[in-house]
């Protein structure tokens, strides 16, 4: 027999994101092995009840004491243990040179797990006791990279983020601060064209001269050809290089292979040419990839720079980065607001479009209570809730700082945009696996040729030219930027519209879905719902019941009740309120207090006759039934042994539920659900108003996740909900995605995709966006291997070296120019700007 102990595992691993996150697997891997334990396993987070640590084990072996600390123990091992970074870099520019960057990291003993991306994002996850963080960056220095600079540090040991004490978003450099480590790039950031084009004039002069100009001498033409291949040839060398370490042949290898053998036939023209040609590509690959990360760039420059604040009675200019929680902002008309917080003077309609996406300006009024506010900012009223980034209207207003610069909604958008640009997608794994058996099976085929003069009478030097032209050929340029140039564009254009994408994964499947679940409360609905029934029962008076109810109400944060506390103390005027203590929450189905030394319930009428809670009467239920006939949500109060009655609420539908509905019908999502944990009948009469043909009602939050399993066995399916109460539903889903979760960091770490607006109208964008991509991607790949089905042939047959480069390095552009498409995508019903 085994015992069974629970633990948070936000305690055991402070600042852990998830129980996905690989130090929990660690966690769980370490105490499975331990003698006694019997099975360690995740308990998923539910709501605003954090994610737990579940272990069962032998009490016989293991006191209940002994394992607590056990488990501490290597809670705080793993902790100080395992370390997460992400830094922005310059000097990546395409896939290849990434991929190399991501595979000579993981090579580095103690680093765990790398990634790195086109647009220049690394993320590293690495053993403290095997290597620091700053000999990681020194690694980054040696790859050629220039000024590391600091996006975030999830090292779950509660440090500092950034390394020795620097805050996010700080600028690090590796050994020899003030260097650049990446001399390619000292004629600026168009260096590699730079090169390029002056491989191509050396080409041209010495081409003129050699066929041109009689009586030249024949050093002449075959210098200015060596030095084409120095030109075009530098960026490659130092690719092929750090392949060769790696013990890889990639298509910068196989490029240098190619004109080397030129060389060595004399060809010495035909493999300048090739050069030029690759450079140039991959030089106009790189400029294409920067600007789609000048569009993430853009995101982070929409925070201004400085700040104007009062401090002690005085008005001061000061760096936006040294804003204080607390401090009060002052901002004038049309300025961008300096950081996240709530409007303490002034009335003005804020442009949230930079955040939110929303495409009309919002109205802004100064907090009811200040007190309160600061006590609870994220639960401030989006009234009078601002973001960092967004745009000021014609009057000024002041604002309290909720948040830092670098901890703003904005700031944490940006990072997650760029983290998600290391996030890869299905399509790009299976290109990433299809590459891994492409590439060598093509230096197969190129060493057989070599030695088709055996076979065919032919001169070995035909032989060898033709097994360089198909190694060209044959080399999978396209594939390797087809999927992440895609990505990035979309991710970028989404995050520009006010919707966050974390990731190819989640950006692909979303333009996949065939069914989606809607949650109810808050997402279908505004989620303020209002009293429009209250029936006393047993002799009770209205404001009995009322009073009752508004006492112990006021006592929890749950929409419900909050609904019942406001328009109760509407209806009861003047009258008193008695005092209600020791209030207790039974999850999905009511709560229970002490008011007047009596026990008070108030709940769903499901509640009522199960586990201790007494019975409901004839009239009570009576009085429910007739209620929830007409579609109203209920909760019946009883005090002690009496029924006081019950209370109708109607959530109302959001304006814009209906057409957002209707255009991802039209999209081709065929299947629609609503899921709520309120009676049937009320989620039918909900689902009717918003058009929705099918509501599944009476759902606790265990039975969501089960449905939502249910859903996913015959489709994909994606749930929308708020982020919060709906995470489990969520995490279960193909895609989940939380709406508002502009301000939420619940809403923004929980979620696959976080529309940042509280407007449905967005969710439509995303959905069409996606799958543009996803034509996208299809269309880059298939013109990806159908340019090497056709030149492999070609050059076999004897198509030149020449324009097999051309056709293969135009193939590379035309894949990346097509992913460029996707920055220029535009909302039909142009909610997302």
């Amino acid at each position: 027999m085994t015992d069974k102990l629970e633990l948070d595992i936000p305690v055991l691993l402070p600042e852990v994101p998830d129980e996905a996150d690989a130090c929990v697997g660690r966690l769980v891997s370490t105490l499975s092995a331990k003698p006694g334990v019997d099975r360690a396993h995740v308990l998923p987070a539910a709501g605003d009840v954090p994610a737990k640590l579940c272990i069962h084990f032998d009490p016989a072996a293991l006191p209940l004491p002994r394992v607590r600390e056990m488990v501490r123990a290597a809670g705080a091992e793993i902790s100080g243990r395992y370390g997460h970074a992400a830094w922005e870099v310059k000097g990546i520019g395409h896939e290849r040179r990434a991929r190399t960057i991501g595979e000579t990291l993981c090579a580095i003993p103690g680093v765990l797990q790398a990634d790195a991306s086109s647009a220049g994002t690394v993320r590293v996850e690495f053993d403290r006791e095997r290597i620091t963080e700053s000999a990681i960056v020194d690694a980054l220095a040696g790859l050629g990279l220039k000024r590391p600079k600091q996006l975030a540090t999830d090292d779950h040991a509660g440090h500092d983020h950034g390394p020795g004490g620097h805050a996010a978003g700080e600028e690090r450099h590796g050994p020899g601060d003030g260097h650049d480590h990446s001399h390619a790039d000292f004629l600026g950031p168009n260096t590699e064209l730079i090169f390029a084009l002056a491989c191509g004039a050396m080409l041209g002069i010495g081409f003129a001269i050699e066929k041109l100009v009689p009586g030249t001498p024949e050093w002449l033409p075959t210098a200015l050809y060596i030095a084409a291949y120095g030109f075009g040839g530098f960026f490659t060398l130092r690719e092929a290089i750090d392949n060769l370490k790696l013990k890889k042949f990639e298509i910068d290898t196989l490029m240098l292979v190619a004109a080397a053998g030129a060389a060595a036939l004399g060809a010495w023209a035909e493999g300048a040419l090739l050069l030029f040609l690759f450079s140039i590509g991959h030089a106009l690959e790189h400029y294409a990839m920067g600007r789609a990360k000048r569009a993430i760039e853009a995101l982070a420059e929409l925070a201004p720079e400085t700040a104007t604040v009062r401090r002690d009675g005085q008005t001061l200019e000061i760096p936006a980065a040294q804003l204080q929680v607390g401090d009060v902002a002052i901002v004038r008309p049309n300025e961008r607001l300096p950081a996240d917080g709530f409007v303490i003077k002034g009335t003005s309609a804020i442009n949230q479009a930079p955040v939110t996406g929303e495409s009309i300006p919002v109205d802004k009024a100064p907090v009811a209570d200040v007190a309160v506010a600061r006590a609870k900012p994220d639960a401030v009223d989006a009234a009078s809730r601002v973001f960092a980034g967004t745009i000021n209207g014609g009057a000024a207003i002041e604002i309290e700082v909720t948040r830092r610069a670098s901890e703003s909604t904005l700031a944490k958008v940006v990072k997650m945009v760029s983290e998600a640009e290391t996030q890869k997608s299905p399509t790009q794994r299976f290109t990433d696996r299809f590459e891994r058996i492409f590439v060598p099976a093509v230096l197969i085929l190129t060493v057989l040729l070599l030695f088709a003069w055996v076979v065919v009478d032919e001169p070995f030097r035909d032989s060898f030219y033709r097994a360089m032209a198909v190694l060209v050929a044959a080399s999978p340029c396209a594939l390797a930027i087809a999927t992440p140039s895609a990505v990035l564009s979309g991710v970028a254009r989404a995050a520009r519209g006010g919707v966050l994408v974390k990731g190819g994964a989640a950006l692909e499947n979303l333009g996949s879905l065939k069914a989606i679940a809607f949650d109810k409360t808050g997402t279908l609905t505004e989620g303020r719902p209002r009293i429009t029934d209250v029936v006393p029962v047993d002799g009770a008076s209205e404001t009995d019941l009322l009073a009752v109810a508004v006492a112990v109400e006021g006592l929890s944060d749950h929409p419900l009740a909050q609904a019942i506390v406001k328009d109760g103390r509407e209806k009861l005027g003047d009258s008193a309120i008695p005092a209600a203590s020791d209030l207790k929450s039974l999850t999905g189905r009511g709560v229970v207090a002490t008011v007047g030394g009596e026990t008070v319930w108030i709940g769903k009428v499901e509640m009522f006759g199960a586990e201790g809670v007494p019975s409901l009467g004839a009239a009570a239920t009576a009085a429910v039934a007739e209620l929830r006939e007409n579609g109203r949500t209920t909760m019946v109060v009883r005090k002690g042994d009496r029924d006081l009655g019950a209370i109708g609420l109607l959530d109302t539908p959001r304006g814009e539920a209906k057409a957002a509905l209707e255009r991802l019908r039209g999209m081709g999502i065929t299947r629609m659900i609503m899921i709520s944990g309120d009676h049937q009948k009320v989620a039918e009469a909900i689902a009717k108003d918003v058009g929705l043909d099918e509501a599944w009602g009476d759902l606790m939050p265990e039975d969501k996740v089960a449905s939502i399993k249910k859903m996913a066995e015959t489709d994909k399916v994606a749930m929308v909900g708020d982020g919060v109460n709906d995470a489990p539903a969520m995490a279960n889903a193909t895609v989940g995605i939380a709406m508002g979760a502009a301000g939420s960091d619940v809403a923004l770490e929980t979620a696959d995709v976080a529309l940042m607006a509280d407007d449905l109208a967005h969710l439509p964008f995303a959905v069409g966006l996606s799958r543009q991509t996803r034509g996208i991607i299809r269309q880059n790949v298939f013109v990806s291997l159908g340019i090497v089905a056709l030149l492999v042939p070609a050059t076999i047959f004897g198509l030149g070296i020449g324009p097999a480069v051309a056709v293969h390095e135009g193939s590379t552009l035309l894949v990346v120019f097509n992913a460029l498409r996707l920055l220029a995508y535009r909302d039909p019903a142009g909610k997302a700007a």
